[in-house]
């Protein structure tokens, strides 16, 4: 679908040829806009097991039945290493390809998926907010929303991190099936659809705004799923990706980036990291899936000449608990984060937090760099925007980024 948060707002298509094709085509100044991609790890990322202390005594200590065995450890150096279901990932860090952000979270840590997954999506730990940081960063970008297509999700639902006042955001299930009454072909019955739609909601008196608003977003819409179901068939590539739900989400997200319509924000979900139970189990699997993914589609872009001019952050909301609970992980604060691709100054930021009991805060590992800081380096040094207004202050921030 696609959703304006701005009651009665009609989005306007300048952009647009009659066509329907976007007039900038993804250039400005002569120069392709550089894109962000995000993968959201939903359910609490376990930090212990993606970044390894494999020679500390203590994380075989607190993770007695599920550790990783020193042997299986990716090695990144003499102390930390990767999971061992992460090799795609190791192999971009062995090129430089990736910042590991260590210790992330944000001060009075929330325990709670929604809460937490609230304030990393508004940048707001304390106040609560209507308004996504990312939305705020296209409501920057476009700010007469000239372009409905600046700003797309892959998968159900529309995060609240893409969610701003009068800010359009295409949220897409599945591209080839995408689309209001999708299976409607001829234009005159989509349109009527549309007009049945919209009367339904006419009848009572004092709905005619309503019904207006209703028939010119539904028009919208139509027109701008139109768009979008085009980009499968513009779509030409050797990369084979998997068959998984993040594998096929990131695989829309290039069929889209390629299609020229002049998309800077994509924005996916990888759920199950809720590891309660099953952790030894579940969480190598999900970096099984998520890992190769992410070097698929880092070589898509390069086949497409998009390398340069895309990364990729991806995050959770919190990390696990440092102590397992004998088949599993409950909810902690701090975590890690990881910003991948070509222009990315690969290394670590942060310090990995202390393992030592008297360092945690209560039972969590200890976050030591607020994730404000790593979104004021994408905002200002990669799109090229003002960090201040979006993430609500200043904060410290790292150089992750080439020139």
């Amino acid at each position: 679908m696609i959703a304006s948060s701005q009651y009665g707002r009609a989005v306007r298509y300048s952009r647009y040829t009659e066509a329907g094709m976007p007039l900038n085509n993804g250039y400005r100044n002569g120069k392709k806009d550089r894109k962000l991609v995000v993968v959201q790890q939903s359910g609490g990322n376990d930090y212990l097991n993606s970044i390894v202390p494999y020679t500390n005594g203590l994380y075989y200590d607190f993770r007695s039945l599920t550790h990783h065995d020193p042997e299986d450890v990716l090695k990144i150096n003499d102390t930390l290493g990767f999971g061992p279901t992460m090799g795609p990932i190791k192999e971009l860090w062995d090129e430089g390809k990736v910042a590991i952000i260590h210790g992330i979270g944000y001060p009075r840590p929330d325990r709670s998926h929604f809460r937490s997954m609230d304030i990393w999506h508004t940048a707001e730990p304390v106040e609560i907010s209507q308004e996504g940081w990312l939305g705020r960063a296209v409501r920057d970008m476009d700010p007469k929303s000239e372009n409905v297509l600046t700003a797309v999700s892959f998968g159900v639902g529309l995060p609240r991190a893409l969610g701003c006042n009068g800010v359009p955001v295409a949220s897409v299930g599945d591209l080839e099936t995408y689309g209001l009454f999708p299976d409607i072909q001829d234009e005159w019955l989509r349109e009527y659809a549309l007009e049945a739609f919209g009367k339904m909601y006419g009848a009572a008196a004092g709905k005619e705004a309503v019904m207006g608003f209703l028939g010119q977003t539904g028009r919208d819409a139509l027109k701008g799923a139109d768009i979008l179901r085009t980009a499968p068939e513009k779509y030409s590539s050797t990369i084979e990706y998997g068959t998984n739900p993040i594998a096929r989400s990131l695989r829309d997200a290039a069929q889209v980036m390629f299609a020229d319509f002049g998309t800077r924000i994509f924005y996916t979900t990888h759920g199950g990291y809720d590891t309660h139970a099953g952790l030894k189990i579940a969480h190598p699997q999900l970096w099984s899936d998520l890992s190769p993914a992410v070097m698929d589609f880092l070589d898509d872009l390069e086949e497409h000449d998009e390398a340069d001019e895309t990364v990729m952050l991806i995050f959770s909301e919190f990390g696990r608990r440092v102590r397992d609970n004998g088949n599993g992980a409950d909810h902690g604060s701090g975590g890690v984060a990881f910003i991948v691709g070509n222009k990315v100054k690969g290394g670590m930021y942060g310090e990995y937090p202390s393992l030592e009991e008297k360092d945690h805060l209560d039972g969590d590992l200890h976050f030591n760099n607020d994730f404000r800081g790593t979104y004021s380096s994408i905002i200002e040094d990669w799109l090229g925007l003002d960090p201040v207004p979006i993430v609500k202050g200043k904060f410290e921030s790292f150089d992750l980024f080439k020139n």
